[in-house]
């Protein structure tokens, strides 16, 4: 039995007030069952914290955890596990990332038009980080993107990225696209 049928691969999705140590908190009960973050992301969201972790653990400890989460979900946190899937390398084989950074002021319907965009092309969105900040002198209202995508072999880059141009022209943001093969 290789390493990998006796692990379990989830996704852990837990939010709730944002309180010093609760990450120590949930990266430890993780790590007393042997368990290994692979992939994370955290922000705080408002007043609400929100982790999302890819963990990897011997499947014997889950029931434990589980029973820890409820603890977690007993105290105010929403938390949910999920199985993981195959990784985009399995499901997507030869597909290229690339990671797409947008700038400008900000105003509704930034990310949904990007998103339509890249969904009508056939390119999936891995990971996204989105802020709005208050410009250092003017005070008006500044958003920021960072996506990285991947992209079908058979899609022309030329294509795709002219499409972000136009949307970038039409929406006054800055869209740069970069390769992110090799790194």
């Amino acid at each position: 039995m290789g390493w990998l049928s006796m692990h379990k691969k989830f996704v852990l999705t837990l939010t709730g007030p944002d309180r010093i140590g609760f990450v120590e908190k949930v990266t430890g009960l993780l790590l007393e069952r042997g368990g290994n973050v692979e992939t994370s992301r955290m922000a705080r969201l408002g007043g609400e914290f929100a982790i999302l972790m890819l963990v990897s653990m011997p499947a014997e400890q889950f029931s434990s955890l589980e029973n820890d989460l409820e603890i977690l979900a007993g105290s105010g946190h929403k938390v949910t596990t999920t199985p993981a899937e195959q990784t985009y390398a399995e499901v997507y084989p030869g597909w290229l990332p690339y990671r797409i950074e947008v700038q400008g002021a900000d105003h509704e319907g930034i990310i949904h038009e990007i998103a339509h965009y890249l969904s009508e092309q056939g390119i999936s969105i891995e990971a996204a980080d989105s802020e709005s900040t208050p410009a250092p002198t003017s005070g008006v209202p500044l958003f920021a993107m960072m996506a990285r995508v991947i992209v079908p072999p058979n899609l022309s880059r030329r294509a795709w990225e002219a499409g972000l141009e136009e949307i970038g022209d039409r929406m006054n943001l800055d869209i740069s696209v970069a390769d992110l093969r090799g790194q």
